[in-house]
């Protein structure tokens, strides 16, 4: 069925809502189109087409297009009719099996086909001239990605935003071998939305007697014995994606990896965005480097110091970075009308003077505030933006930092011959997630940085006031006060040498900018910078795992988030370690069992070498300016 807008003059535009465009399959998906002109013979013009396909409402708000005038979610319904009266047909539709569209909703699954069929039947009607835009936040990146791999008619140009998989094994979905569960918090929330639930009173009444924080308490879980049972197509996909944990064709198709297919899709100029504390940090910047290369096309790399889609505030979590944070205050336009320049400039060929193509990478360089707490409490962290011809940014070799047996981090490499670190790591007692790449976690984390202490308002901790490096299941080790400012920008990575009583465990790793004392933080204040986790089985090879021998040790390799932070004068670079950063990640049982579907725990006592043959140390890119 076809309706025809009323409510806009037809010299305006014109809106076709719920056209059903037929899948390979037969499903049909729901969708909205919105033409510059009245509609008529179809002889009234032919434009270039932007596209979103959401998995969130093709109608509905969108808590990412939102600014500093308009601080309220805007209708997608807005966004289209905005990009219309400029010249632009958009279409926007309903993913499978959400809202108004047919079939069963399988994340990630569907998007690559479903957004390749959809472009065919677009460059066939009467008003497209022939060139696609796509655009979307998050789910919306990720759904063009993965219909760029199949190099689909017409695909133009991309603009992509926190999210857009490059491989979700190695971040989005899972990291260093755990999975994040905000992929269910994520279902929850949309399975209370989808529209089964919405048919289905007893489905709807049993999801909402659900309390996630009793059902985190009180792992494992198994199918049909967890918080998603009364959605079990929900429950399905997240078990499928839990309990396949090593990196084999599951993790390996469309919809869930780019990785080897960059050389597929088409050579069109793309933007990627995303933001340090964002989940899809290395997406962004894999992205970024697998569609750059070989390519002629403009590719751009940009990066802010928020949380996810949240690119009109200057805090993240309780950390302010200055008014220059701002996506409007920098780039001099709110986010709306920059992503009209940008296909203006690459679908219609206007000339644009803002978009660098000779310097295509901009960071936001996290620092160099007062460290005052501003009117709203947060810590002024500073920091400013700058550009780059490529990424990474940094200007030689990583430099080491070394930990010692007492806690202290250097450049200096250690010269004793044995010397070590243990602490006991309890499942049933996990180190707790405050602040950091973090997403769709409510209401159980959220994301940003924090001062490292309990906090009665983070899941999980028992000792409100405690700095993090205080636990027992967390060993610390942190610089001297600095000598001068310090940049640090670029990709990170751990590597440690390690032993453990158990099969399995996990590591994590935590890079933190620690403030000294000061009027406003007495105690100083400890602020997570970027982590990274690796569960020891996949320490060798995420394809064919491998359970440790008691007492044997090993070198591990953990990658953390890159970031870009200017470590003040006077400060301390810290590194934390411990074995969970939940929830966050999802439990290691430590007892090697299958993931996702173990039965018990084991503590387990984890070891962390620092001698001068097992020199565990962190690589930092720094690099010269401020």
């Amino acid at each position: 069925m076809v309706r025809i807008g009323k409510d806009t003059p037809p010299q305006e535009l014109t809106v076709m809502q719920d056209v059903m465009i037929t899948m390979r399959d037969g499903v049909r998906l729901a969708t909205d189109v919105y033409l510059p002109s009245a509609f008529g013979d179809c002889k009234s013009g032919r434009w270039p087409v932007l596209m979103e396909r959401t998995p969130y409402g093709k109608q509905g708000l969108n808590r990412s297009e939102r600014s500093v005038a308009h601080p309220a979610p805007r209708p997608r319904t807005e966004i289209a009719r905005y990009f219309a009266r400029h010249g632009y047909v958009v279409v926007m539709q309903d993913c499978r099996g959400r809202y108004g569209s047919e079939g069963t909703f399988s994340k990630y699954l569907n998007e690559a086909e479903d957004g390749f069929d959809t472009m065919a039947w677009i460059v066939d009607q009467p008003w497209c001239d022939g060139k696609i835009g796509t655009f979307g936040v998050s789910y919306g990146a990720h759904t063009q990605i993965s219909a760029a791999c199949l190099n689909p008619p017409g695909l133009s140009a991309m603009f992509m935003d926190s999210g857009g998989f490059a491989s979700a094994y190695h971040g989005g979905i899972r990291r260093g071998g755990a999975f994040e569960l905000k992929q269910v918090t994520w279902a929850y929330k949309h399975a209370l939305l989808s529209p089964k639930t919405a048919a289905d009173p007893a489905r709807k009444a049993a999801l909402e007697a659900v309390r996630l924080t009793d059902w985190f308490h009180d792992m494992p879980w198994t199918p049909g014995h967890s918080p998603l049972s009364a959605a079990p197509e929900y429950e399905a996909y997240l078990f499928e994606q839990w309990q396949n944990g090593t990196y084999g064709p599951f993790w390996q198709r469309r919809g869930l990896s780019a990785l080897g297919r960059y050389g597929d899709m088409p050579d069109i100029p793309v933007m990627v965005m995303g933001s340090w504390y964002d989940p899809y940090v290395a997406t962004s910047i894999t992205n970024y480097q697998g569609l750059r290369e070989g390519r002629k096309s403009p590719v751009f790399l940009t990066m802010g110091p928020w949380t996810h889609g949240q690119r009109s505030f200057s805090y993240a979590g309780d950390v302010d970075f200055g008014d220059d944070a701002v996506f409007e205050h920098h780039f001099g336009m709110d986010y709306l009308d920059y992503r009209l320049h940008w296909f203006d400039r690459y679908l219609k060929g206007k000339s644009d003077a803002m978009f660098d193509e000779q310097k295509p990478v901009s960071l936001f360089v996290m620092g160099g505030g007062g460290g005052d707490a501003d009117e709203s409490g947060r810590l002024s962290h500073g920091g400013r933006w700058l550009s780059f011809p490529d990424w990474p940014v940094g200007q030689g070799a990583p430099t080491a930092f070394f930990l010692t047996k007492g806690g202290s981090l250097r450049p200096q490499a250690p010269h004793g011959r044995e010397a070590f670190a243990d602490y006991i790591y309890d499942p049933r007692q996990p180190t707790p997630t405050i602040g950091g790449a973090v997403t769709s976690g409510e209401p159980l984390m959220a994301g940003g940085a924090f001062d490292q202490r309990e906090q009665d308002s983070f899941f999980g901790c028992t000792s409100p006031g405690r700095d993090l490096k205080d636990r027992p299941d967390v060993l610390s080790f942190e610089t001297a006060p600095l000598e001068a400012d310090t940049r640090v920008a670029g990709p990170i990575e751990a590597r440690l040498w390690v032993a453990s009583d158990c099969p399995d465990t996990d590591f994590t790793v935590k890079l933190v900018d620690v403030y000294p004392p000061g009027k406003d933080y007495p105690a100083g204040f400890a602020m997570n910078i970027t982590d990274g986790i690796l569960r020891a089985r996949y320490r060798d090879d995420w394809e064919h795992p491998e359970l440790m021998e008691a007492g044997r040790v090993y070198e591990l390799t953990i990658e953390l988030f890159a970031t870009a932070n200017l470590f003040r004068k006077g400060h301390r670079i810290r590194v934390d370690i411990a074995s969970s950063n939940f929830p966050h990640f999802d439990l290691n049982s430590n007892t090697g069992e299958p993931e996702g579907n173990w039965t018990t725990t084991m503590r387990a006592r984890n070891r962390i070498f620092m001698d001068e043959t097992r020199p565990s140390h962190i690589l930092l890119p720094i690099s010269q300016g401020k």
